[in-house]
């Protein structure tokens, strides 16, 4: 059996409906609501989601491009495909060269989601031109399949003619939809490293690129800890994250305070990972730098270095620990009170 999760915003239009329901029951529902969107990392509305409705865990991300490509049903339940199947077929290069997708085995892959309109697309393949040129010479087997959003294909052929690297054809609608549907892609640009044998090392290969000039992570396997930056701060926007604000002007702090939470946050994601789950909260050290001033300004946080707290930006919800010393075992009670929902949100 499988179920499907339907995510839309409420509107003026559905209050009659809501009118009839007690002030309790409203709280409830506008919380389980942020809880469905926090789990599922909604970003854009509407959304569609099918979950195996035996085991809970989702069957397909992108339920939208399925009901527009499949109205038939044919391919239910619209489970995940490898990406060997998905991708098979021609690939182009921007001189026109055709190759075939086997010609990718043995090597890591990104697949890049962009498009010409975009802005931030723009301004990310610039810096990805450099970066693939830096790897490819470091002698590493790297190739970037670009998946166009383009609005025509004369849009794609001036985009296309700025890369390197492959694409799938613009005429290959199928093929490029179900790249979106395989990644569950909500937003361009989108940047996904693949490992040689087509498993995901990191959806957050935009964020890697820009904070890695010179490619020495490469191919970007996530850490557990995150510090705090500009380029990386979009992530807060995708769920609960904890964030611990250190006084960057002491020497070595913020290594150690990375140090401090890296247990804990790998122990999290372990446990997630076995349960094929991602994890439900992500992890980061803030020092003291403008951005992170913003951040404390914009959710009214106190001064205080240390400041241990978990920020939920989609539910606008903050849970805060001011305390003079932060230790593992604080961090850790702080971590699974919140994942018991045993703490109580203050607003952002």
């Amino acid at each position: 059996m499988y179920l499907y999760l339907r995510v839309f915003q409420p509107t003026s239009g559905g209050s009659k409906e809501l009118c009839h329901l007690g002030f309790n029951h409203l709280l409830l529902l506008f919380f389980s609501q942020l809880k469905l969107w926090n789990k599922y990392r909604i970003s854009n509305i509407p959304s569609l989601i099918f979950l195996d409705a035996t085991s809970g865990k989702v069957v397909c991300r992108n339920g939208l491009l399925v009901i527009r490509d499949d109205p038939e049903g044919l391919e239910f339940p619209w489970g995940p495909k490898p990406f060997r199947e998905v991708i098979a077929g021609p690939l182009l290069r921007s001189n026109g060269q055709s190759l075939e997708s086997s010609s990718l085995e043995g090597s890591h892959v990104g697949v890049y989601f962009s498009a010409h309109w975009c802005p931030p697309c723009r301004s990310l393949t610039r810096v990805l031109v450099e970066s693939y040129r830096k790897i490819k010479e470091a002698g590493q087997k790297f190739e970037i399949i670009f998946v166009s959003a383009d609005r025509s294909e004369d849009s794609f052929k001036q985009y296309f003619s700025e890369m390197p690297w492959l694409a799938v054809p613009y005429t290959d609608e199928a093929r490029r939809s179900r790249l979106n549907r395989l990644y569950g892609i909500q937003g361009i640009p989108t940047l996904i490293v693949l490992d040689p044998q087509g498993e995901v090392i990191t959806r957050q290969g935009r964020v890697e690129v820009l904070n890695d000039e010179d490619c020495r992570g490469f191919p970007w396997h996530p850490k557990p800890v995150l510090e705090l930056s500009d380029s990386n701060a979009v992530q807060l926007n995708e769920g609960p994250c904890l964030v611990l604000f250190v006084d960057s002007e002491d020497d070595g702090e913020s290594e150690a305070a990375k140090q401090l939470i890296q247990p804990i946050a790998e122990k999290i994601i372990a446990k997630y990972k076995a349960k094929e789950e991602e994890a439900p909260l992500l992890f980061f050290v803030a020092g003291e730098d403008d951005m992170t001033d913003s951040l404390r300004d914009y959710t009214n946080l106190p001064e205080a270095a240390p400041l241990l707290t978990i920020l939920d930006m989609s539910a606008r919800a903050k849970y805060v620990m001011d305390v003079e010393e932060i230790t593992p075992a604080i961090v850790e009670a702080f971590v699974n009170d919140f994942l018991a929902e045993k703490l109580k949100p203050e607003p952002i």
